[in-house]
């Protein structure tokens, strides 16, 4: 079994990929994720995947390990949102979403350190959000989890009652497309059943 390091503190990110029986160790990238608005989102996501993996396998140690990193934003209409900053923000945003549909883009790097080879890709989903009212959006800004993700929604936490439906991969809109990752796995040669516990 190769080792494999997944460069992202996202519970959401390391239980899709236990689900799958990967057995994922986890380092925080740390790095700054500014200095990407002037790319299309679906390339931002790539770019700072890629910049949060490439921190991560400069910092270890060990054997060569599989270098996995993520980055998700969501497109809606003429705005580009990761996390929200404030509980404001999670309002305002949310007043907007209600009753429409977003693009969710995740980017996917992954770096064989053995080899030195790399795969990005990114992997895009439709999201259709519900008509939760001001009152719901309020109590849901309070909670810790709207600072937390992109969006700021999650398709398995409070505001998953109001998402109406997803066209595209589950884990694309949950922070790693598992399908999407089997592919970049297998365009280094390293089958997916090698990395099972």
């Amino acid at each position: 079994m190769r080792r494999l390091v997944l460069a992202s503190g996202s519970p959401a990110r390391r239980w899709l990929l236990e689900s799958a029986g990967l057995t994922p160790e986890v380092v925080v990238s740390h790095v700054d994720e500014d200095g990407t608005d002037h790319l299309p989102p679906y390339e931002a996501v790539a770019a700072l995947a890629q910049r949060k993996g490439r921190a991560v396998a400069a910092r270890l140690d060990g054997p060569a390990a599989l270098i996995l990193a993520c980055d998700s934003m969501l497109e809606f209409g003429p705005e580009r949102w990761s996390k929200a900053a404030s509980p404001d923000e999670v309002v305002r945003r949310w007043r907007l979403m209600r009753g429409g549909r977003g693009l969710l883009h995740t980017g996917h790097y992954l770096l064989d350190a053995a080899t030195g080879r790399e795969e990005t890709r990114t992997d895009t989903a439709v999201v259709s959000f519900g008509s939760p009212t001001d009152e719901e959006i309020e109590a849901y800004a309070g909670t810790p989890e709207a600072l937390q993700v992109a969006g700021p929604f999650t398709l398995e936490g409070r505001s998953a009652p109001w998402i109406d439906s997803i066209e595209g991969s589950y884990g694309t809109v949950t922070g790693v497309s598992l399908s999407l990752l089997r592919r970049m796995l297998a365009a280094m040669g390293v089958p997916m059943t090698e990395m099972w516990q």
